[in-house]
């Protein structure tokens, strides 16, 4: 695809999806660090809460090599609401990157069969080639009913070309074959099998055609959404927002902080580290620097980032626990709030509560 000409055609395209904690940010990171200097990549990522975090992070990791570009749809699958808000973020992320490859990262509660629906439209049919489709899976979830027997779980592992068995440092002998076991049962046929650590995987598994194509849906065209605005909403003026949702048995939390707000590396560390839930997955600007957060399977990692926008925490689980919110705001930290507020606005650290933003 020639990046000089105004039209976009056959961008090489590949779904990267995977259940919650099965490491798909960090395959596609990995992937996006290995591709050739000289090509653009565009990332569409798709989150299940309302504050969207992953997109962060991408941003974070490939912030100096200038040819990534990132899209967020925060809020649950993406192709929900007759998959206006996909198409849209789509529609500008194409027309921004004019990319030689395109990686879209569904939510690990949504649903890959759609995604695949809307990237095999007519209207895209000439400007995507969509090829392999990539499904991450911790073999030890394949021991939980709640993962095992999920409708969602089971999609993504039928829908797929490429199953990557990953975390396998973690495994027993008999998590490989309970993957070859469960993919005889769920795999939608000539399924390509292989294992890796910490989403390592050879960029020459997205190359290829898609097994799975499911009829063109005839929807609006691509040129009709090319002006359609932002999907993420700015900053009130007490500078954060706080957004929830729910669906797929799952319940989700999360807050955006504006760029002043700076935490107590320590403090927000301790409160991490408590938190019972599912998943989480954070950044922040904190006094130490800016980090990225992960929690899944019990685990929490803490890596470095160079360059952070805003902080962002998102909690996924069966239940929320009305007490994080206000330990949260208690790992502000205020004297370097003070310091990054200008000097009319820094009586708002005293009565950000009272200016919570709830969708």
């Amino acid at each position: 695809m020639k990046q000089n000409t105004e039209k976009i055609l056959g961008v090489p395209t590949n779904i990267v999806t995977g259940f919650l904690g099965a490491g798909k940010t960090s395959t596609i990171l990995h992937l996006l660090k290995h591709k050739p200097k000289h090509e653009r990549w565009a990332v569409l990522v798709n989150e299940f809460g309302e504050i969207g975090v992953d997109g962060a992070i991408i941003e974070g990791e490939c912030a100096q090599d200038g040819k990534v570009f990132v899209r967020e749809v925060p809020g649950g699958c993406m192709c929900c609401t007759a998959g206006l808000p996909m198409r849209v973020a789509l529609s500008q992320l194409l027309r921004q990157a004019k990319p030689d490859r395109l990686l879209i990262e569904p939510t690990g509660l949504g649903h890959p069969k759609e995604v695949l629906d809307t990237l095999n439209e007519k209207s895209f049919q000439s400007v995507l080639t969509v090829q392999k489709i990539i499904t991450l899976l911790d073999a030890r979830q394949l021991s939980d009913h709640r993962y095992a027997e999920h409708d969602t779980f089971r999609q993504q592992i039928a829908i797929a070309d490429v199953v990557v068995g990953n975390k396998q440092d973690l495994y027993s002998e008999q998590d490989r074959a309970k993957i070859t076991d469960y993919l005889g049962e769920h795999g939608g046929g000539d399924v390509t099998l292989v294992f890796s650590e910490h989403g390592v995987i050879d960029s020459s598994l997205l190359d290829g055609p898609q097994s799975v194509r499911p009829p063109d849906s005839f929807l609006e065209s691509l040129n009709e959404l090319e002006s359609a605005g932002q999907l993420e909403p700015s900053f009130p003026e007490s500078g954060f927002i706080r957004a929830q949702n729910k669906g797929e048995g799952y319940l989700s939390v999360g807050w955006r902080f504006a760029p002043r707000f700076v935490f107590d590396h320590t403090k927000l560390y301790l409160f991490l580290s408590g938190i019972n839930a599912e998943r989480l997955k954070a950044t922040f600007i904190t006094d130490k620097g800016e980090f990225v957060y992960n929690y899944s399977q019990g685990a929490l990692t803490e890596v470095a980032l160079e360059q952070l926008g805003e902080s962002k925490i998102e909690i996924i689980a069966h239940e929320l626990s009305q007490d994080w919110e206000a330990s949260l705001f208690r790992c502000a930290n205020h004297e370097g709030l003070v310091s990054r507020v200008h000097p009319d606005e820094s009586s708002e650290k005293t009565n950000f509560r009272d200016n919570l933003i709830d969708k």
